[in-house]
């Protein structure tokens, strides 16, 4: 039986009355649903006005690029390579700062560590403890240092299946992937109050992502991983107003490694991509447009052919040759996808001013129907939920795990997973809105 300690911090009757509401078994779960809702809320009724000037600015500087730079290829790599690329992925940094702003303020307040308390007894149903459930919160920022947390947890067993479950949390890197999935293709709509359609479904996929993270651990204890959960102690630290200096501090802690790495492995696989989508130079056949010779150039460059190999694979899943490229180049980061298909869009309409949202909307396919469609849309949002697009968190789980056998099989095991999830959405949209 898994018993925990809650030693309540002394004073304030308004603390015992606060904590009698967000530690109660129903009530406090309740409100501990609300407050991750109203996160996914914010996320598009705050920030995304943010985020168009951010793409303002870098659509700005392409224009200075190419109106400035004489010669065409150092021109067409800034602009359409490293603008279009990283730009693209720092249009979402004011989500990723809100995000991890709401986090630290939720944690000096006092509120997180009651979290952990409340979702103990509902996590050790599922074979985890309170110290794994702080660990898979860990990870929405980065399963990286979701991960590495996990030293804090006692029982080996517990720790492997913490880390096995961790790269299903929804982590940061997702975010930009979500976000203009949804801002391109889910109405801006109200539903409800201040509830929003693209808000909804946002939510919709942490929840799922961070239940299955559950349920996956619930297998694997019961499974290869079985063994007692060991009692969980826990003392609540007092409710505090946080200073606003702590809060930013922290938030742009977490908030840095983001930026780092758009300007780091994603600059570095932005260029990578726009060299691989202009080789070999083709001829176009005659009588096409700027607009359509430039598509020819990328389907049949190096890039466009690696995208086009593997269509048997992801075309049950209305994946075309451009959602391939830019799937493969998110296992060095999750974030490239978005910057592939930036960049992709830029090279396919060098004179559009267009947002890449924009220009995904107006992509076709072959036949003339829309390249991104409802099902489509789905099933990549779907893939993106289960995938484990990232061989840093890879890397990670090795060592973590003292086995290269654990991050293999957890690979293989998340790809076939997100296929499936992602056959069944593009299927079950396809029924829905005969697209």
């Amino acid at each position: 039986m898994q018993s925990v300690l809650h030693v309540a911090p002394h004073g304030h009757k308004a603390s015992r009355i606060v904590d009698s509401v967000l530690l109660h078994p129903i009530f406090g779960v309740i409100v501990f649903l609300l407050v991750m809702f109203a996160f996914f809320q914010v996320v598009f009724t705050v920030a995304a006005p943010l985020q168009d000037y951010v793409g303002d600015f870098f659509a700005w500087l392409g224009e200075l690029v190419e109106e400035y730079v004489p010669w065409e290829i150092p021109s067409a790599l800034i602009s359409e390579g490293i603008l279009a690329g990283v730009g693209t992925v720092l249009e979402f940094v004011p989500q990723i700062i809100l995000l991890f702003l709401m986090i630290s303020f939720l944690e000096n307040v006092g509120y997180m560590s009651r979290a952990a308390f409340l979702m103990d007894k509902f996590m050790g149903r599922f074979g985890l403890e309170g110290r794994a459930f702080v660990s898979l919160l860990s990870s929405y920022a980065c399963a990286i240092p979701g991960i590495m947390s996990t030293r804090t947890i006692p029982a080996a067993k517990d720790r492997k299946a913490t880390i096995l479950v961790a790269p299903l949390m929804t982590c940061s890197a997702r975010l930009p992937v979500y976000t203009l999935l949804i801002g391109a293709f889910v109405p801006a709509e109200t539903i409800w109050g201040p509830i929003g359609a693209q808000g909804l479904v946002l939510f919709s996929l942490y929840l799922l992502g961070t239940f299955s993270a559950i349920i996956g651990a619930a297998i694997v204890k019961k499974t290869f991983l079985k063994g007692e959960v060991l009692p969980f102690y826990m003392e609540m630290p007092p409710y505090r107003v946080p200073g606003l200096k702590a809060v930013l501090v922290q938030c742009w802690d977490s908030s840095k490694y983001f930026v780092k790495k758009a300007g780091t492995i994603i600059l570095g696989t932005s260029i990578i991509l726009w060299v691989l989508l202009h080789i070999p130079q083709v001829t176009p056949p005659p009588g096409l447009d700027e607009a359509e010779a430039n598509s020819y150039q990328l389907e049949n460059s190096v890039a466009g052919s690696v995208g086009k190999a593997v269509e048997p694979v992801f075309a049950p899943l209305g994946f075309t040759w451009e959602i391939n490229v830019a799937i493969i180049g998110s296992l060095s980061a999750r974030e490239v996808f978005v910057s592939t298909l930036g960049q992709i869009s830029a090279a396919q309409d060098p004179d559009s001013d267009n947002s890449v949202t924009d220009s995904l909307e107006a992509q076709t396919r072959p036949d003339g129907s829309p390249l991104y469609n409802a099902p489509t849309v789905a099933a990549m949002l779907l893939f993106f939920v289960y995938a484990l697009q990232c061989m840093s968190t890879v890397a990670i789980m090795r060592r973590e795990t003292g086995s290269g056998m654990y991050p293999l099989l957890t690979f293989i095991t998340y790809f076939a997973l997100a296929w499936v999830a992602a056959f069944i959405g593009y299927n079950v949209t396809a029924s829905i809105t005969g697209a």
